[in-house]
């Protein structure tokens, strides 16, 4: 059973130095406000976002025969099966060897998601799929928080396990303009791929639902060159 996105648009919000989410009824109206600052400031609903910001997150050949995207969200629980149980033989068997050029997309179905995805690329691209082992590792932990500092500071001690600082964690979880940038991705890319539901995957510009190794593995067989 998949989960559907229920986000069409979303603002981050600071708040005396809290993070926290809000979505929006109109899709592509994201805004952003820094509230109960001195320096309070807003940007106008619709303004440039510099997508730049993103780096895609690779694993493999970039010339590899087959590509495989994944879109999937750090709170989902199927992804998080599909990352434990099927990802690392898929990994092992197809992109360690050249086969294939995985992309993975962050999908936020909260804020709680978002907030893990910064988390994970505060330690840029060399850091960025080990950190995020640890975010689904786990993900039946760190969400159990009972308060938004509560998760907060749980994903704040997986990136400092991962060799991250306190205060590289915070930088990062204050970036408002990489917020943004994320979260207009992840609207203009699932929006491209009509995604809607975790985990997707689109191999070769075909989509395809959850699947395990065997099935995967069949998939891929079929478009790798003989």
């Amino acid at each position: 059973m998949t989960r559907i996105i229920a986000i069409a648009a979303a603002a981050l919000v600071l708040i005396g130095g809290a993070v926290w989410w809000q979505t929006s009824q109109t899709a592509n109206s994201t805004s952003f406000e820094r509230l109960g600052m001195a320096e309070a400031q807003s940007a106008e609903a619709g303004a440039e976002v510099d997508t730049s910001l993103v780096t895609e997150m690779t694993l493999g050949d970039a010339e590899a025969p087959v590509t495989v995207i994944e879109y999937a969200s750090f709170t989902c629980p199927h992804c998080k099966s599909f990352h434990k149980d099927v990802f690392p033989q898929l990994k092992a068997d197809y992109i360690d060897t050249g086969k294939v050029h995985f992309i993975y997309r962050e999908v936020y179905f909260d804020r709680f998601g978002l907030w893990a995805g910064m988390v994970a690329r505060c330690g840029g691209e060399e850091k960025y799929f080990g950190i995020a082992e640890m975010i689904y590792d786990q993900q039946a932990e760190w969400t159990k928080g009972e308060s938004p500092a509560d998760i907060a500071e749980n994903l704040s001690k997986i990136g400092r396990t991962a060799g991250l600082s306190g205060d590289e964690i915070d930088a990062c979880l204050r970036d408002e303009a990489m917020a943004l940038a994320m979260i207009q991705v992840f609207e203009d890319t699932s929006k491209a791929d009509e995604v809607n539901s975790t985990p997707t995957f689109i191999i070769d510009g075909e989509k395809y639902s959850n699947m395990n190794y065997a099935d995967f593995a069949e998939t891929l067989d079929g478009k790798l060159p003989e």
